[in-house]
């Protein structure tokens, strides 16, 4: 999709092996998973599920990433979330299709392999592991998307287990999926203390769904559950704490959503730079102009600092240091406001061929967009850190 970013000085924070796996994600992404991408959005498939691309994944060991089987033959997570920043910063230099696909199936097993049950664990996290089943993460709704307080999905009991009736929406792989991690209420009136997570299989008799088309080619859609039965066994964790269940996925996975916008930002800011270094006007290079090259210097400076952030947020996570929500906000508010910034400004620097359909920047315009808004819109990122500080009594 871009020039390849180059590591150096900027990486000085990282350690020898993890500079070595941002390179990997980078080079696979740009040699292997593009080309696969690319071909599947020429078909006229971009909105539908990548399975091949899925499988190249796999096979590439990237899910081994994720989770494994250790001796004992259990499985477990064995991702940080400092690893899952670099692999996704570095697929999102080269191909963000790749790194969706990667971050989807992350964010949609978490739950089942943190809360599922043995039976749950056993039948399906194998097949996520190998790419032949491709799991999703299904919270939002209608009318609930950042609030998940009004989550109105029913799970009702039914004496073998439960039936789920209502909606979701905007659900990244969707209708497709194999496998859905889904938040549905089993306490009426109780908010985000009356959900509980449910395993659920695409095949159930009574689930519905549909695509969606987006801004830009991305499999998305919406699911219909119809009185959809669920065994007891599929309950991930425990009843009515559903929210807690979520919000360990979403606080491993948040900081990624700007590891992947910092990886835009990259992959943008190095076509801005080649071509400001090769296009001749007004007597020399677009470089030699002082508005251009002070453009960009203030992009590059910005695009570090929340790097550096998102890296941080990340550190703080596998270091256990709790609670992680203000940073984790600070990192993807400000890590995918700067890569929005950051591919502007480099569709200004390239002008009208960056619009052109097919070209990098046109796509990397379109996918920049989505991630200021999933997992905690910008808006909602600000409230926690406003309501981190007042908590503070404004110390730092």
């Amino acid at each position: 999709m871009a020039t390849a970013v180059a590591t150096g000085p900027l990486d000085a924070h990282l350690e020898p092996a993890q500079r070595e796996l941002l390179a990997r994600c980078e080079r696979l992404a740009r040699e292997r998973f593009a080309p696969l991408a690319a071909a599947h959005e020429a078909a006229g498939e971009g909105s539908r599920l990548d399975r091949e691309l899925v499988g190249a994944l796999a096979a590439e060991g990237l899910f081994e990433r994720l989770y494994r089987r250790g001796e004992d033959r259990s499985w477990s997570a064995v991702v940080g979330a400092m690893d899952l920043c670099l692999i996704r910063e570095g697929l999102a230099r080269a191909s963000t299709a790749a790194e969706t696909a990667f971050g989807l199936q992350g964010l949609g097993s978490y739950p089942i392999l943190q809360s599922g049950t043995a039976a749950v664990i056993e039948r399906w996290v194998p097949r996520l592991a190998s790419g032949e089943a491709v799991a999703a993460f299904a919270l939002s709704e209608p009318d609930a998307g950042s609030d998940v307080a009004r989550l109105s999905l029913r799970a009702e009991r039914d004496g073998t287990g439960y039936r789920l009736s209502g909606e979701k929406v905007w659900i990244s792989n969707a209708p497709e999926a194999d496998l859905y991690a889904v938040f549905a209420r089993t306490t009426a009136g109780a908010g985000a203390r009356g959900l509980t997570g449910f395993a659920v299989a695409r095949e159930s008799p009574g689930l519905s769904g549909e695509p969606l088309e987006m801004i830009s080619p991305h499999p998305i859609g919406r699911l219909v559950f119809d009185h959809v039965h669920v065994p007891a066994e599929a309950v991930l964790g425990e009843v009515d704490r559903g929210m807690s269940v979520a919000m360990r996925t979403l606080d491993l996975f948040r900081p990624s959503v700007g590891a992947f916008a910092i990886g835009m930002a990259e992959a943008a800011l190095a076509l801005a730079v080649a071509h400001a270094g090769e296009r001749e006007a007004f007597g020399g290079r677009l470089k030699d102009l002082q508005a251009v090259s002070h453009r960009l210097a203030d992009v590059a400076t910005r695009v570090q600092a929340a790097r550096l952030l998102v890296h941080d947020a990340a550190r703080s996570f596998d270091l256990g240091l709790r609670p992680i929500g203000q940073v984790a906000a600070m990192a993807k508010l400000m890590a995918t406001e700067v890569a929005q910034e950051a591919v502007d400004a480099a569709v200004q620097v390239l002008g009208a061929r960056a619009l052109e359909r097919g070209h990098p920047l046109e796509h990397l315009y379109r996918d920049v967009r989505a991630p200021r808004i999933y997992e905690g819109a910008s808006e909602v990122q600000r409230e926690i850190i406003s309501r981190a500080l007042f908590a503070e009594g404004g110390r730092r």
